[in-house]
This record gives C-alpha cells, structure tokens and sequence, in this order.
C-alpha cells in the first residue's frame, strides 16, 4: 500500500530550494520510524498521522522549515531540545530550520518520534491549560483596542474569540522585542483575526 500522498510531493517539490532536502529528510524518516504512518494535507500543509491521530507535521516558509509535534507538550526532553522548553525559537517543536544542520541528531528525533507514538497508543490527549473556575482577567493593549476599533472585520471576530484565543494573541504582541516587529506582528494579527484564525492556526486540528 502506498502511503505517501501525491499532494505532498507537489508541496515538497513547490517549496524553495533549500527546503526540499529538509522536507525530504523528514517526510522520509517519520516512515522509516513509524511505518504506518498516513500523509495528509491540513490546513494547506503536510502532517503524518498515526492511528486516526496526528503524530507530526512539516511546512517550509521563505526562508526556513518547521517540523512539529502535536503532543509536544507531553514529551519527555531531557536536552531541551523542543521549542516548548524554551531553547528554540520559531514555529514548530524544532524552532527554524534553515539546513539540515539545524536538526536534532537522527536518534533524537527518532525518539521523539517513537514516544510520540507510545503517547498515542495510550490515548494521551493534550492537556488542558485553564483549570475550572480560573479568573480569566486579561488586559488587551491600547495599540491592539485602537487597531480592531478601525478594523470592524477583525473588531468583529476578536469580540467573539475565547480568553485563551485572546490571550494568545496578546502575548504574541507583548512579546514583540522592538516596535518594529511589534508593527508587523500587530499588521499580521490584524489580518489572521479578520479571517476568523486563532493565532496558532496552522496547528490546530
């Protein structure tokens, strides 16, 4: 049976140059380590399911590659090698990858690889992060108030999205090192929002 999905390989063989071996390296070593692994396409990029469940997915950008878990949360990672942990930075559980040499070492994203597969074998879920009851109190900038005031579409649909959502939103601005990239994020924002997307929706299932 021929796992690999026609759709990806045009995905793989569109991206820019220096993707297509990253791509090719790691579409290649999830089924050289998980062989039932299905190809699909979601939310316009290529993800690798295990068991009816999502195990990892890749996606190239103009200048970089990412490559994702979707329990990144609940893996072990003893060398702080996930972005979850902080070290890495970018899209993605392996921050931006911009070569080959960017990568873990082989064994390491084999393991990831392989618990991730142990995770889903024992039903794991991702875990919640609000408790019941929690107070949900969240103070929303005045540059983003002003922006969503003047941008009725985006005004419209924020209104409407959950203090999570919001809060994701938020600390992405807040989290901006300079003004400038604070502008182009608040631009990039302002454009997700009209169009109904929670800020990590290239990763939602």
């Amino acid at each position: 049976m021929n796992s690999h999905d026609t759709r990806i390989d045009a995905y793989i063989v569109q991206s820019a140059s220096f993707a297509i071996p990253i791509l090719e390296y790691l579409r290649a070593l999830v089924h050289e380590t998980c062989p039932e692994t299905k190809e699909t396409m979601k939310w316009s990029f290529p993800h690798f399911e295990y068991k009816g469940n999502i195990l990892c997915s890749m996606a190239s950008f103009k200048q970089h590659c990412a490559f994702g878990f979707w329990l990144e949360s609940r893996l072990t990672d003893p060398h702080n090698l996930l972005a979850a942990n902080g070290e890495r930075v970018g899209m993605g559980s392996l921050g931006k990858i911009a070569s080959l040499d960017d990568l873990p070492e082989e064994h390491h994203l084999k393991g990831f690889i392989l618990e991730a597969m142990r995770l889903i074998d024992n039903g794991v879920k991702l875990k919640k992060e609000n408790k019941p009851g929690e107070p949900k109190e969240l103070t929303v900038p005045r540059y983003l108030t002003e922006a969503l005031a003047a941008n009725a579409p985006a005004g419209k649909v924020f209104e409407g999205f959950s203090y999570s959502n919001k809060k994701e939103y938020v600390e992405w601005l807040e989290d901006a090192k300079t003004e400038t990239t604070r502008e182009k994020r608040l631009g990039q924002a302002l454009e997700w929002i009209a169009e109904g997307k929670v800020r990590n929706w290239k990763y939602v299932k």
